[in-house]
């Protein structure tokens, strides 16, 4: 079965992945004991939920066209296939870095989380990349270039921040 995503069904994942990410923070957050670690961490997972609160309401702001499905999908199956592509393929707990087991906190252990963190806002960016191709209007194209340019001001925080831990 081939899947012609509408704008609603790719906010509807990019929120979920947001969601994934603010979850990833968060449970970081608990698992290290450095302040300025989980400071971080939890900056991160209130960015992430932002992110997912302004995903949402693009998708409450689409127009009625924008927000069917042109595919033909009587099972359902096209709402479970981008669940499961917003739950495995960024910000999956199967690929994250385990944290704070030793009870110590470093800067290598940061820098793990942060490269991790990277990695994960480096493929949403190409996921949305990707996306934004199966979107038809120019509008909607301009709504996930929104997304892409949210995704990169996080990749631009975190790279920064890496910055600071190499000097």
């Amino acid at each position: 079965m081939g899947f012609d995503f509408s704008p609603d069904e790719i906010f509807a994942m990019a929120a979920q992945i947001e969601k994934n990410g603010a979850a990833f923070y968060r449970k970081a957050a608990k698992s290290v004991s450095c302040d300025k670690t989980r400071e971080l961490l939890e900056e991160l997972a209130a960015m992430e939920e932002g992110h997912e609160e302004a995903f949402s309401q693009m998708r409450a702001e689409l127009p009625g066209k924008s927000r069917v499905s042109t595919t033909f999908d009587p099972e359902g199956e096209t709402a479970m296939y981008l669940k499961s592509l917003a739950d495995r393929r960024v910000f999956s707990s199967d690929k994250e870095p385990s944290l704070g087991q030793d009870g110590t906190c470093s800067d290598a252990d940061l820098k793990e989380v942060l490269e991790f963190a990277l990695s994960r806002e480096q493929e949403s960016i190409a996921f949305y990349s990707g996306m934004r191709e199966m979107v038809g209007t120019e509008a909607d194209k301009c709504k996930v270039d929104e997304i892409i340019r949210e995704e990169m001001g996080h990749a631009r925080m975190i790279s920064n921040q890496l910055a600071l831990l190499r000097v």
